[in-house]
């Protein structure tokens, strides 16, 4: 029943996955890239086959799931659509080996956004198009587009979306789960769509604007020009994208609450009041830090609030070469490495929600030293949590900090200095894109050896599913019974 119901979601998936073909192809086509069509159109028809193939075959079968089910079936699902996605980038010709295209696909769908190409203007537009594309796919995430469209997960549905959505708490803004999935991905798409026209509006071209906006959406940071959104050398274009990244770092529920009138539980959030107190730190730090560099506070602000939103909600972008700043202002970037955005977000890192929780158990226990007998006790949002909260957090950030121990030990071995290591391993995990050293904004991740890049894949999977969902099946009391 297990190998049935993978099946089932993962031809599912590889159809959505192929669908989503379609935009690239168009840009090959309007574009003039006849070479282009066949590795979109290949793929594409395959993953149609496979899904009515699966889907007539088994029509019959009652789909259910069980717990453990659930973590391998999302877990499988997002393996094979990196393996998709690497297809047209291979046969497109543009990587050196499949290694480098597969790294490009997981880095896209898990929103990373660190590359292996050092020149990225000479892709055809297709092919940027569809590395962008992979940050939007997997930013809300395959699964929850799964059961965002298909119904017939609904039993299934909210294991599914637990598995895979990110932060210690997780619930449904609305009573079915399918509901909710339909709702997040409208505001997400509402979101792209104003952002694509306004970037248009500001001086993009349209598959450009289409392309960053894909990308700023999903927090991803792949960009069609060299020298990421720098290029442009626009204040409309870098307000525009800075909004857009810093929206896309808070919990897509809380639009839905301010959409329906619930302006309370929006601007009372205590994670988002916590991501917006990190933010302006961060900005004000780097700002008064940068001045003597650039000279003037106007131009200072512009690219340290940039910078720091791009690094904080780990969508990558980049306007200026923070490796010739000032050392305290690289202090304050390297710190939002360990951050993140909020929960339910498309953003990746430790999440802020997390910070909080282990800030208020410092109080706690701070207190409790000065008063042995009291009860104290958490509360997020007016509500009190239990014990369980702060298990949960303090485990997943072992955890957390252990695969990304374990990913520098492997950088070092492929030769990689310790700062590059260190940085590179945070940015992987925490699904950031850029780090520091041989790993800084200007450089690439192509010279890594292949077992190198091979093992960063997994770490960006392991943090885009927020850990568990990729390490519980290699622990040995998931098998037993």
């Amino acid at each position: 029943m297990f190998f049935i119901n993978f099946l089932k979601i993962s031809s599912i998936l590889l159809a959505i996955v192929g669908a989503s073909f379609c935009i690239p192809l168009f840009v090959a086509l309007g574009c003039g890239e006849p070479e282009m069509v066949l590795p979109f159109v290949i793929p594409m028809l395959v993953s149609f086959v496979v899904c009515a193939v699966v889907t007539i075959s088994t029509r019959k079968i009652k789909f259910t799931m069980s717990i453990k089910q659930t973590f391998v079936i999302v877990a499988m699902s997002w393996v094979v659509m990196s393996f998709m996605g690497s297809v047209p980038l291979y046969f497109s010709g543009c990587f050196d080996s499949y290694v480098d295209a597969l790294f490009e696909s997981v880095s896209g769908f898990t929103t990373t956004g660190a590359t292996i190409l050092s020149e990225v203007e000479t892709l055809p537009r297709s092919v940027n198009m569809l590395r962008c594309l992979t940050h939007w796919i997997g930013g809300m995430g395959i699964v929850t587009l799964t059961v965002a469209l298909l119904p017939l997960l609904g039993v299934g549905g909210f294991q599914l979306i637990k598995a895979e959505t990110t932060g210690p708490e997780k619930g449904k803004v609305t009573a079915r789960i399918t509901t909710t999935a339909k709702v997040l991905w409208l505001i997400y798409f509402g979101f792209t769509v104003v952002e694509a026209v306004a970037l248009k509006l500001a001086g993009m071209d349209l598959v450009d604007a289409l392309s960053h906006a894909f990308a700023t959406l999903g927090t991803g940071g792949f960009s069609t020009r060299n020298s990421s959104i720098g290029t442009y050398n626009s204040v409309a274009v870098e307000i525009i994208i800075t909004v857009f990244m810093f929206l896309s770092g808070i919990n897509f529920s809380l639009f839905f609450y301010l959409g329906t009138g619930k302006v309370k539980e929006f601007f009372g959030n205590v994670e988002f009041k916590a991501y917006i107190g990190i933010l302006l730190t961060a900005i004000v730090g780097i700002t008064i830090s940068v001045i003597p560099y650039y000279g003037g506070f106007g131009t200072s602000l512009r690219y340290s609030s940039f910078q720091a939103v791009s690094i904080m909600t780990t969508t990558g972008f980049g306007t200026a070469d923070y490796l010739q700043w000032p050392v305290i202002a690289q202090f304050f970037l390297f710190m939002l490495f360990f951050v993140g955005g909020c929960s339910g977000s498309t953003s990746g890192g430790i999440k802020v929600v997390r910070w909080v929780v282990l800030a208020k158990q410092l109080n706690n226990e701070t207190k409790r030293m000065l008063h042995p007998h009291g009860v104290f006790t958490i509360r997020l949002n007016g509500k009190v949590s239990n014990k369980e909260i702060v298990l949960s957090v303090t485990s997943f950030m072992f955890l957390y900090f252990a695969v990304a121990a374990i990913t520098v030990f492997v950088g070092c071995l492929g030769g990689i200095d310790i700062l590059s290591s260190v940085t590179g391993a945070m940015s992987m995990v925490g699904n950031v894109g850029p780090a520091f050293g041989l790993l800084g904004p200007t450089a690439n991740y192509g010279a890594l050896p292949a077992f190198v890049k091979l093992w960063y894949c997994f770490a960006m999977l392991a943090g885009r599913l927020e850990l568990y969902t990729m390490i519980i099946f290699f622990l040995p009391s998931y098998w037993k019974k």
